[in-house]
């Protein structure tokens, strides 16, 4: 990798809004009088966004012949000469980096989204550490010694680190949401960004979910989703150093150092034998540009050059390839997916609610019409929220486990009209859990009309539009292959994820049961 030149924007903030810029997916434009400048600084944006990679045009040095390019649909990272000032100025979407001036210029049209708090804060202080480590202490009346900044090459890595350490933080237990799909000939990853936004506690968040929905993080599932392969520092990071990262927020030498080994395994990943370096152009020596009498450089006989190249070719097929092939292992799974935010009285009015929906619940099975007259609406607003909607989820298939799926006409209705309530506010963001979950107890719950008639409660909920949705049929189905692969092939005590699915309410859940409900609707 280059020399990250984040000092050529002079700010950080300029530094994180490219890089928020660059990981929602906007276009992002360079512009200086150096050519160097802009190909260093193309390179160090796609660099920090490691592990992730850029899959969209990424041009360092934009000819002039081709400044049409600029006018596209797609997102890209591109660097225009200077000279060109005028021509780009006339961009409404594009993010322009003034890379001499140190500015950036964000069009009004465009919401830029930021990284989540307390992220955003953790990674400027960082920043400012490393880059300015006397700002911190400029205020104090007996200042310590001042600390000398390092070397260009290990302040380029130690910037990369920081990165690091976000990408760490924020897909921490990303892997917990991983979906196997084994239908097809090779098993497909599939990532579940609902429950992943949802444990994070950052179904709100513009950025994390732009960053789930780019084409960088599918080829990050793709590539980094298979649980046996070679493993790399991000992988060790985000296994076993997440807990230490958040350990390290209050303590700035602490997260010095961190970052600093960090820095030392990047450097060595990319320099492995730094004792065979060796200067593959000589360097003119001093005063040679002085001389009176220069020798003209001999002209170069085309056709010789072309045979040389063609032996060199000749000699390259013809060996055998010494390639030498990672070493694949288990990849860990890390720690469990947490809330990034921190929680507060929202933790208890959800716990309010979650109680609300419980209480109707059970007043409904004890047949206790007069308290569920008066919980109802309240149970009600509550399934406006997510949290509440699994909660009834799992209640009702409680009751079911309990051979408690004969209702009475009184608390069939009140069922049929809570799932109504509850599949009202399915969406795709969810990507249809709800739905799915509420699939086999609509064919659980039932009451008998007459002496061998029954009404199952999936006979209420079919204007609901999900159920016409193909997608939502595809996501139940692979969900439901694999919780079986997971209960043909693993134990209860070895399956620790097995309570939480909430696809899995019984064993009646086949997939014939699809093939009704198509046919049905």
């Amino acid at each position: 990798y280059p020399k990250c030149s984040g000092a050529c924007l002079n700010r950080i903030q300029n530094v994180l809004s490219l890089f928020c810029a660059v990981l929602t997916e906007n276009k992002v434009l360079f512009h200086s009088a150096s050519f160097q400048r802009l190909s260093d600084a193309c390179r160090a944006l796609e660099s920090l966004m490691f592990p992730l990679k850029y899959s969209y045009p990424y041009i360092p040095i934009l000819p002039a012949q081709l400044l049409e390019v600029l006018s596209s649909p797609t997102p890209f990272i591109i660097g225009v000469h200077s000279v060109f000032r005028n021509d780009i100025h006339e961009l409404l979407d594009v993010i322009i980096a003034d890379l001499d001036g140190g500015t950036i210029k964000i069009p009004e049209c465009i919401h830029l989204s930021q990284l989540p708090e307390p992220l955003l804060h953790q990674t400027q202080m960082a920043l400012s550490l490393v880059l300015h480590p006397d700002l911190e202490t400029a205020d104090y009346a007996f200042p310590p010694p001042r600390t000398a900044l390092s070397h260009s090459k290990m302040l380029d890595k130690e910037v990369r680190a920081i990165f690091l350490r976000l990408f760490a933080q924020l897909f921490q237990g990303y892997r917990s949401c991983l979906q196997l799909i084994r239908i097809h000939a090779e098993p497909v990853i599939h990532f579940h960004k609902a429950a992943f936004l949802g444990q994070r506690g950052l179904i709100e968040n513009d950025f994390l979910t732009k960053v789930l929905n780019g084409m960088a993080f599918a080829g990050f599932v793709s590539e980094r989703g298979p649980p046996f392969r070679a493993c790399d520092l991000f992988d060790e990071l985000v296994a076993f150093e997440v807990e230490r990262i958040k350990a390290e927020e209050g303590n700035p030498p602490k997260m010095i150092k961190h970052v600093r080994e960090l820095a030392e395994q990047l450097f060595k990943n990319e320099n492995p034998n730094p004792h065979i370096a060796f200067q593959k152009v000589p360097r003119p020596t001093e005063g040679s540009h002085l001389r009176v009498h220069i020798l003209p450089f001999p002209r170069i006989n085309e056709c010789r050059v072309q045979e040389l190249l063609q032996e060199g070719l000749a000699r390259s097929q013809s060996a055998p390839a010494a390639t030498r092939g990672d070493k694949k292992c288990v990849v860990p799974a890390g720690p469990p997916v947490v809330s990034i935010m921190e929680k507060g009285s929202t933790v208890f009015n959800s716990a309010q609610r979650l109680e609300v929906v419980r209480n109707c619940i059970s007043f409904i099975f004890e047949n206790k019409f007069l308290e569920t007259e008066k919980t109802l609406p309240a149970a009600l607003r509550a399934l406006k929220g997510k949290a509440a909607r699994h909660c009834l989820t799992q209640e009702l298939g409680l009751h079911v486990k309990q051979n408690r799926a004969i209702l009475d006409h009184q608390q069939f209705d009140y069922i049929v009209r809570m799932m109504n309530c509850a599949l009202q506010d399915c969406s795709s963001s969810e990507e249809y859990s709800i739905a799915a979950a509420l699939l086999p107890l609509t064919t659980a719950f039932y009451r008998k009309l007459a002496p061998g008639v029954s009404q199952f409660a999936y006979t209420c909920v079919q204007d609901h539009p999900i159920w016409t949705n193909q997608q939502f049929w595809e996501t139940t189905f692979y969900s439901n292959v694999q919780n079986q692969v997971r209960s043909l092939y693993l134990t209860a005590k070895d399956d620790n994820h097995a309570v939480q699915l909430r696809l899995k309410v019984g064993e009646h859940i086949k997939v014939n049961i699809k093939a009704v409900f198509l046919f049905t609707f």
